[in-house]
């Protein structure tokens, strides 16, 4: 089983070990049931003054990230191998929404690894990796229908990959309406390249586009991203020092991001930056394994992570990052930031205050027992749900 992190034991929390644990080319079969109440084997904690479960809403191949439409109630899936896959009603719908395996090198930390949809709900973007392994990021029209426009691909962004793995791949679009895009240090083991501290690349980074074409350009840098006018650096780059930022999510209350980025050998990583930053923010890698030193000093101006937590103890080793819960179901969760280990199986949560969590040293466990924990996402009404590289995608409900 991959572990997101070395060259050959590698994985980021995407490929999560895809292979050999019933992801791309595994056994895993489709089922189309409704909703049954279910735990994946583990136990139940107190999430401070309440009780949760997961109930299984559908077995897919490897899902590894979700997505919701404005004014569209389903819930978009996107499997590793490939395909994109809609829940209506809590029924996976047999028919994929779009199939892209023919074209994508999944196993190990490749495959379709990101989704989101455009803050009008007429675009599809998609993060996937080539036959070749490099990554892809397209965009496809939606209709009025929720239906994709097969032949409407455009690519906006393309990256060459020296490795194959530490690909990132998360997609999300902020409150400001902008594309915000993760990308891996390019991989093998401590950023031989150095493109963590590397502005001449976008290996490493978030980035920040205007996914539109304008201007007979794919897409449109803003211009107040932080290094638009830095000579030899990149323009799309909006913050940089990362490993693999696997998963990522804005707060929809504050505007934060939430960046939870792998590590090494020693640390797994959680970082925040404040709804109000400007951008351009310095997470470390790969001088920095979480608030530690790797290959040098924290750099001048470098954040340290809001969470941290020792690779190895207790089964862990590799963070997935989460979300801040805004939803209605679950009132002890309330502005408590959750978040997850692929290996561990657990999932976890802290309270959120003004400048971060309250009291990062003493996270309180939710759930333990999730194996093969992939990804965290949000229906429309700001509920939690939780994906499994196994197959199963469940509801975070009160239990």
């Amino acid at each position: 089983m991959h572990r997101f992190r070395r060259a050959g034991a590698a994985a980021v929390a995407a490929a999560v070990a895809l292979t050999g644990c019933g992801g791309a080319g595994g056994s895993t079969s489709d089922r189309t049931g409704g909703p049954a109440a279910a735990t994946p084997g583990g136990t139940r904690a107190p999430a401070r003054d309440g009780r949760v479960k997961l109930t299984r809403l559908a077995e897919m191949q490897a899902p590894v990230g979700m997505a919701v439409r404005r004014g569209d109630q389903a819930l978009y899936v996107i499997e590793q191998p490939g395909r994109v896959r809609a829940i209506r009603d809590g029924r996976l719908d047999p028919q994929a929404v779009l199939d892209l395996r023919a074209d994508i090198a999944s196993g190990g930390e490749r495959g379709l690894l990101g989704i989101a949809f455009s803050p009008d709900g007429r675009h599809l973007y998609l993060d996937y990796t080539d036959k070749k392994g490099d990554t892809h990021v397209t965009e496809w029209a939606v209709g009025a229908d929720g239906k994709i426009a097969q032949d409407s691909r455009r690519e906006v962004l393309f990256q060459k990959q020296p490795y194959p793995n530490h690909n990132g791949g998360q997609l999300a679009f902020g409150p400001d309406g902008l594309l915000y895009i993760a990308l891996g240090d390019g991989g093998s083991g401590g950023d031989p390249q150095g493109n963590g501290q590397n502005l001449g690349t976008w290996l490493g980074k978030i980035l920040r586009i205007a996914p539109r074409p304008a201007g007979g350009r794919a897409y449109t840098v803003p211009r107040d991203n932080p290094f638009v006018n830095r000579q030899g650096a990149k323009p799309e780059i909006w913050a940089y020092g990362l490993r693999n930022p696997w998963r990522f999510s804005f707060d929809p209350g504050t505007g934060d991001l939430w960046i939870g980025d792998v590590g090494q050998d020693s640390w797994e990583e959680v970082d925040r930056q404040p709804g109000r930053s400007k951008g351009g923010e310095n997470y470390g890698w790969n001088l920095r394994e979480g608030r530690h030193p790797f290959k040098g000093d924290k750099p001048a101006g470098g954040v340290d992570p809001v969470l941290e937590y020792p690779l190895h103890k207790d089964g862990t080793c590799s963070v997935i990052g989460g979300r801040v819960y805004r939803g209605r179901r679950l009132p002890a969760l309330t502005g408590h930031y959750v978040y997850g280990d692929y290996c561990a199986g657990w999932v976890k949560e802290v309270p959120v205050g003004a400048s971060g969590p309250e009291d990062p040293a003493n996270p309180r466990t939710v759930l333990t027992g999730v194996s093969g924990l992939s990804s965290f996402g949000v229906d429309q009404a700001g509920e939690l749900y939780v994906l499994s590289l196994k197959g199963p995608v469940y509801r975070l409900d009160p239990a």
